[in-house]
């Protein structure tokens, strides 16, 4: 199990790859306040807002000086807003506003018409996220990730530079090729994505639309992913809330189904999806962070996607850490947002 402490002691930081600036920046902020907030030591926030952007009206967290560099923080399945709960307030000392939206059919968040189709292919995902910052008049942001969070992140890093400042990507380059998806993995990588096979089935979809069903399914997929995390009974819960919304099946079913070739996307993003086939390089200024413990971390140390950043880049390796790193590990990914927003 992991130690409450702070960071330099939960977690080991192993970077590897080119550093950002040759000297590693100051800490988040002062010792004692970098000490306190350990995971766990938050476990809400302050009132949720809601915004019309896009197709959407967008539930999300804001906290730190309205204007502060603006972070955005996007969370993963099966996962809500609640992955940066300790990570938001660490960043708002420091004197970001950060941002943390609840992505299209979790939590608050709402489709504005009964007619849109319940779309979660990549490239929707990514410009609700530009919608949203539209909304906000957020020209420019720190966008940081995990998992679908990393996804979107990177889709928005490479396809629109202007409206990324710096990138933290948790698990590296994780846009998706159709054609490439349609390779078989090692049987051991194939078992690891149980759920992503489930969903592709009626079975599956059902399971997803009942509420009990759901409630164990996605506590497995914690349990799994993140086997050294000792959370509790109520910190799952406080995040199964978000998996009652309306829309939440309709969108996980989608986005698995899709990514595997067996759910058509809209036609609409068709360009977009043309030019995330060809794999794009990211030129932002990047940190890649690699949870140890987490069974989708792929060999090598981040090797298998460091071609596909070509700016200033750093890769760190997170001892002992799994799939849900903000919450598991809040303080080493704070860190990782305010070093690469210092280039």
């Amino acid at each position: 199990m992991i130690n409450r402490r702070g960071f330099g002691t939960a977690v080991g930081v192993s970077a590897a790859a080119v550093s950002l600036t040759g000297v590693r920046g100051p800490q988040i902020a002062s010792a004692s306040t970098a000490a306190a907030v350990s995971p766990g030591t938050h476990t809400a926030f302050p009132t949720l807002k809601q915004i019309r952007a896009g197709l959407l009206n967008v539930g999300y967290a804001e906290l730190g000086p309205a204007h502060g560099p603006a972070v955005i923080c996007l969370h993963g399945w099966p996962y809500d807003i609640h992955s940066y709960v300790d990570v938001a307030p660490m960043l708002a000392e420091a004197g970001y506003r950060v941002i943390v939206p609840y992505l299209r059919g979790h939590g608050t968040t709402r489709f504005l018409s009964e007619r849109t189709f319940r779309n979660a292919q990549q490239s929707a995902i990514a410009l609700d996220i530009i919608a949203l910052m539209d909304a906000l008049k957020i020209e420019k942001a720190v966008l940081a990730g995990f998992d679908w969070g990393s996804r979107t992140a990177d889709i928005i890093a490479a396809l629109w530079p202007d409206r990324c400042k710096a990138l933290v990507s948790v698990s590296g380059y994780l846009i998706t090729n159709l054609e490439a998806n349609l390779k078989p993995l090692s049987a051991s990588a194939e078992h690891t994505w149980w759920y992503q096979y489930y969903f592709a089935t009626e079975r599956g979809r059902l399971a997803m639309e009942d509420k009990v069903l759901r409630h164990d399914l996605t506590r497995l997929v914690w349990e799994t992913v993140s086997p050294t995390w000792d959370f509790d009974d109520t910190t799952f819960e406080r995040t199964a809330a978000a998996f009652d919304n309306p829309d939440y099946a309709a969108v996980v079913i989608h986005n698995y189904r899709w990514r595997l070739g067996l759910a058509d996307g809209e036609h609409r993003y068709d360009a977009l999806e043309r030019r995330l086939a060809t794999r794009p390089v990211i030129e932002v200024p990047t940190i890649t962070l690699d949870p140890e413990r987490d069974p989708f971390t792929a060999p090598g140390n981040g090797a298998s996607y460091r071609d596909r950043f070509t700016g200033a880049y750093e890769h760190r390796t997170l001892m002992g850490i799994g799939h849900n790193l903000p919450q598991e590990a809040p303080a080493a990914f704070a860190q990782a947002v305010v070093d690469v927003s210092r280039i």
